[in-house]
């Protein structure tokens, strides 16, 4: 998309992110100098990051255990931020909602993302906490995973969801809806994701369904997926 806008169209794009509790933005995806001596293909990289941190607002992200990660546009962990509007609690939280964290003692707040930041500052989301998959101490993007499946010509819509497994505690499950007439099959769509993503991140299994539960929003509702399908490693 953004390099049909600018190079078909002549038509600058800003990527940006933000969140309600951010009121509201946290990074804007303006180019350093350096980048505009690259390539439309290396720029484009860039500018689909989310970008970089806007005035008042540090990020960074952190391990499962806390530990802080290098800027080094590969190192993935959980995305926090803290500034001076930066929300610090949430209204009537007593209850310790699971969906509403609260920021920690030094004003971190956990966004529910999961990001790297490479060495000029530029954030990139690469999945929601929740729907990360942790296999066997590796965190793998669901969202890496649908967007290769998405890129078959005979895929209609992927999603990608955690299922338990017996040794690795989860791996990748992918639910796939066919465009019709499609012959497709499962041998055939992960023999696609051959040298698009690390072997270990390749799912073990495809399941083709009718279609997938989406929300008011049309956003799928992954969680009535894992509800459904997240035994099917255990019981096969």
């Amino acid at each position: 998309m953004l390099s049909t806008f600018q190079d078909k169209y002549g038509a600058e794009i800003l990527h940006a992110w933000g969140m309600t509790e951010l009121s509201p933005p946290g990074t804007l995806g303006a180019l350093k100098h350096k980048h505009l001596a690259m390539s439309s293909e290396g720029r484009c990289a860039t500018q689909s990051k989310q970008g970089r941190a806007v005035f008042g607002v540090d990020m960074k992200v952190v391990g499962a255990h806390g530990q802080e990660l290098p800027w080094d546009g590969v190192s993935a962990g959980e995305l926090l931020v803290r500034g001076p509007w930066v929300v610090r609690d949430y209204f009537r939280n007593e209850g310790g909602n699971p969906l509403r964290i609260d920021a920690d003692a030094h004003g971190w707040f956990p966004t529910g993302d999961i990001a790297t930041i490479d060495a000029d500052g530029f954030m990139q989301i690469t999945d929601r906490s929740k729907d990360v998959i942790k296999s066997g101490g590796e965190w793998i993007s669901s969202i890496d995973i649908e967007n290769v499946a998405g890129l078959h010509p005979e895929v209609a819509s992927a999603v990608c969801i955690a299922a338990k497994h017996p040794k690795w505690d989860e791996r990748p499950l992918l639910l796939v809806v066919k465009k019709p007439g499609s012959a497709l099959t499962g041998d055939g769509l992960l023999a696609f994701f051959e040298g698009k993503l690390a072997s270990c991140w390749k799912p073990d299994a495809v399941l083709f369904v009718d279609d997938v539960p989406l929300g008011a929003t049309g956003k799928v509702l992954k969680n009535r997926l894992r509800d459904e399908y997240t035994d099917y490693y255990l019981s096969a």
